[in-house]
């Protein structure tokens, strides 16, 4: 008899494992269906994840060196290019979640997954996209022979962490959606502010340099989570040192925060998603 309990202790862990060794299984397989559908019919490819950021860059370089003071920027087109592949890992990551269930409404309906893998799925697609957009970096990187140092090494906390706040985001949103489609408008509302609060091609001196600048500007924006991921990377890549130990705290709460959220909002509704997908 007192074997009956270790036994059902052994199957209960070979369920949960076997449960997450085909979760695993499947986010694997979307994100390589997403990778492949993202590039169908493309003839440049994955070449056009490298050729997009630094087309961006050469025109926004140009432009913005005349209306903004970016020559006081240390190696603008390397700060600007580091800032928009950084934003747009975001606006990708959590774009693809916002419609993620929703999208997901086909598969759901047949087979019986755990819900989060949809958006944890595109995060990681992203990612992959990102990962692709580093080699334009590295070119910018060679073409002013800026060389990389180990402080390059916080380029990968920067995006971990970074990675945490989109699945936490993701998720949060996503669930929203399936119950309120204006979500999928509204959100692009707010990345397109969201885009315009990031100093992406404009740097924090504009407004701390401005005496009219008022302090809760300053401070929104500093509070600002991609602000913080934004300093992260380019600490890494641009200023090659650590980053500040306030902006490490602030990507670390913003990270924890979203991600509890999203949970909870994502647990508490998603026994309800397949009456409205």
């Amino acid at each position: 008899m007192s074997d009956t309990p270790n036994k059902g202790a052994g199957l209960a862990r070979t369920h949960v494992k076997g449960r997450y060794s085909k979760d695993l299984f499947i986010l694997q397989q979307l994100v390589s269906k997403d990778f492949k559908l993202r590039y169908r019919r493309s003839v440049l490819g994955v070449i056009w994840s490298v050729l997009n950021p630094l087309l961006m860059m050469i025109i926004m370089s140009f432009v913005f060196s005349y209306f903004l003071k970016s020559g006081d920027i240390q190696n603008y087109p390397l700060y600007l290019i580091v800032g928009n592949i950084t934003f747009q890992l975001m606006s990708d990551a959590t774009n693809g979640g916002l419609g993620s269930i929703i999208g997901a409404a086909p598969l759901l309906k047949k087979v019986k997954v755990d819900r989060w893998v949809f958006p944890v799925q595109k995060v990681f697609s992203a990612v992959v996209n990102f990962a692709f957009s580093l080699i334009a970096v590295a070119i910018v990187m060679l073409f002013f022979r800026v060389a990389p140092t180990w402080h390059m090494l916080w380029m990968f906390v920067g995006l971990f962490l970074l990675m945490i706040f989109c699945i936490g985001i993701g998720m949060l949103i996503g669930a929203l959606a399936v119950f309120f489609r204006d979500m999928i408008h509204l959100w692009s509302v707010l990345l397109t502010a969201w885009t315009y609060l990031t100093p992406i091609f404009w740097s924090l001196k504009l407004l701390t340099d401005n005496p009219a600048t008022p302090g809760i500007v300053i401070a929104v924006v500093k509070l600002n989570p991609m602000f913080n991921y934004l300093e992260i990377m380019r600490s890494a890549i641009v200023y090659q040192m650590n980053p500040s130990r306030m902006c490490l705290l602030l990507a670390v709460v913003w990270a924890v925060v979203a991600l509890i959220a999203g949970l909870a909002v994502f647990k508490k509704t998603e026994h309800k998603f397949i009456l409205y997908i």
